[in-house]
């Protein structure tokens, strides 16, 4: 009896424990108890996983997390803090010497040390704009190039790294604690760049573990992460859902617990739903129609700037984003300093744009390609239906636009090359600055990586190039004024909208921060 009596309470006990385990295993992710694993719902997948080799938001997504740069940005904020490196200085403005955290490993075991911070700028140093285009738009070029800001990144010792400028860059510091300069594992992407970006190896709180292309990336927590305590989260699983509809109705599911890329409209019903709660990010953005300059019609002034009359942004604002944008009519926010408030934006006038067609030459209109956006960005929440708003525009002057469209990846690298007549697009700001924005985007040392219109300017340039070696910031504030009155004028871009990028989050979600860059730290992020 006694020995039956054992098993029976062993079975009751086993029956409890299995009881305990279902409970947990059937718990959804976003389920009222305490979960370890977020499964946050995207609009698009990463272009790939080497944050030096891309320009997209979606990359950056998923990078700031497995990767860490030598200074950080605030947490909602661009102002610069402390990251691999504790502290830096300059005397001159020339060089910096940055003194840096002590006992950080790689995920693969690699010491994290100057000379890995070396060998991470000569590796960007020595490529090219194909390779690596935001270094190219960020520092004037390449090792050997006359433009190229940087003159040397040497180890003094273990922990101490010493950057020499040619010439003094205002922004230099920002420029550094931008997601693609995130410093990677030598170890790692000396075997080659393309196996580098299919596995990438940071130091950041997270660890690479799986990608499944158009489906899921998933990171889990790295047990050596330098910040004792974090990240507070076992696993991350990055969804791509493409429609942002088919997004939401995942997260009121319960099958993702963080999804970006809200509508608008779904704004109040997110707010009346006591499971979920609505998150807006700071707005730093822009969504624009480029016009390639190197395109006939549109490397005649008249036909770009017609282009621009011929718009209805108010409509398009109150049709897409629920009062939730401003209209544009520079190519970057009120946000940033060297706004220039002055210009007077172009209103919607159908008839002052067949005049202006007229006198290009064109007064019956002409054929083009509308490139329209294949995935839902922050600063554009759906491009197909934007897009055919501008192409009844048109069409009221007598443009024909035909809509075309591509995969994500392959809508920027044929964009990139010059190949859409028109495209639509956008830019979240990196780094909180005039020139990430001005320059970055339209100037003629970025044609080819970030400057998709093609389109330059001498008078421009020269203000660009003053203003990033310029250090008194008034003086700065004048250059991208005038900058910005140029733009207006030889009209590359429709400038569109400036949105307040919206998130919806199951109401257990907590520690999580939009950051304006887009890029989003999930270390903190945890359930309650």
């Amino acid at each position: 009896m006694k020995k039956r009596g054992m098993w029976t309470i062993a079975f009751m006990l086993l029956l409890s424990l299995s009881a305990i385990l279902a409970a947990c295993g059937s718990e959804g992710s976003s389920g009222e108890g305490k979960s370890d694993t977020l499964v946050f719902g995207r609009g698009g997948d990463s272009t790939s996983l080497d944050p030096s080799r891309v320009t997209e938001g979606e990359t950056f997504k998923v990078t700031v997390n497995i990767f860490e740069t030598l200074l950080n940005f605030g947490e909602e904020d661009t102002t610069v803090q402390p990251g691999l490196a504790e502290e830096w200085n300059t005397e001159d403005g020339l060089t910096y010497t940055f003194k840096l955290r002590e006992g950080v490993k790689f995920h693969d075991g690699t010491d994290f040390n100057a000379e890995a911070v070396v060998k991470n700028f000569e590796r960007w140093a020595n490529g090219d704009a194909e390779k690596f285009p935001y270094y190219n738009s960020m520092f004037g070029g390449f090792k050997g190039d006359e433009g190229h800001v940087i003159e040397s990144v040497t180890a003094d010792g273990d922990y101490t790294v010493v950057i020499k400028l040619k010439r003094p860059q205002a922004p230099f510091l920002k420029n550094i604690a931008m997601s693609m300069f995130a410093i990677a594992s030598p170890t790692a992407f000396e075997k080659g760049d393309d196996q580098f970006e299919r596995n990438p190896v940071g130091t950041g709180p997270f660890k690479f573990v799986e990608w499944k292309a158009n489906d899921t990336i998933t990171i889990e927590k790295f047990d050596d992460y330098w910040q004792e305590g974090l990240p507070k989260l076992n696993k991350v699983i990055f969804k791509s859902i493409p429609d942002n509809s088919a997004r939401l109705n995942a997260l009121i599911a319960g099958d993702i617990d963080l999804a970006d890329g809200i509508n608008p409209a779904d704004g109040e019903k997110i707010e009346a739903d006591d499971k979920l709660q609505l998150i807006e990010r700071p707005s730093m953005n822009v969504g624009y129609l480029g016009l390639t300059v190197t395109r006939p019609p549109f490397d005649k002034k008249e036909v770009r700037q017609a282009i621009n009359y011929a718009i209805d942004k108010e409509a398009i604002i109150e049709s897409f984003f629920e009062g939730r944008a401003d209209i544009a009519k520079n190519p970057m926010p009120s946000s940033i300093s060297g706004y220039n408030d002055e210009i007077e934006g172009y209103e919607y006038n159908p008839e002052k744009a067949k005049e202006l067609l007229a006198e290009a030459g064109f007064p019956d209109g002409f054929e083009m390609e509308l490139w329209a956006m294949p995935v839902p960005r922050p600063y554009m929440p759906d491009g197909a239906k934007v897009a055919e708003v501008i192409q009844s525009n048109l069409a009221d002057i007598g443009v024909k636009a035909n809509i075309v469209s591509y995969e994500w990846a392959t809508y920027l690298d044929k964009a990139s090359k010059g190949e859409a007549d028109a495209f639509m697009l956008g830019w979240t700001g990196d780094n909180g600055d005039a020139d990430n924005f001005l320059y970055v985007l339209l100037d003629e040392d970025n044609i080819g990586s970030n400057n998709y219109t093609y389109f330059k300017n001498d008078e421009m340039h020269d203000l660009f190039i003053a203003a990033q070696s310029e250090v008194d910031e008034d003086k700065r504030i004048e250059m991208y004024k005038k900058a910005q009155e140029i733009i207006h004028e030889e009209a590359p871009w429709v400038p569109i909208a400036h949105s307040t990028p919206l998130l919806a989050a199951t109401k257990n979600l907590t520690g999580f921060k939009p950051h304006p860059t887009g890029s989003d730290l999930l270390s903190k992020v945890e359930f309650e």
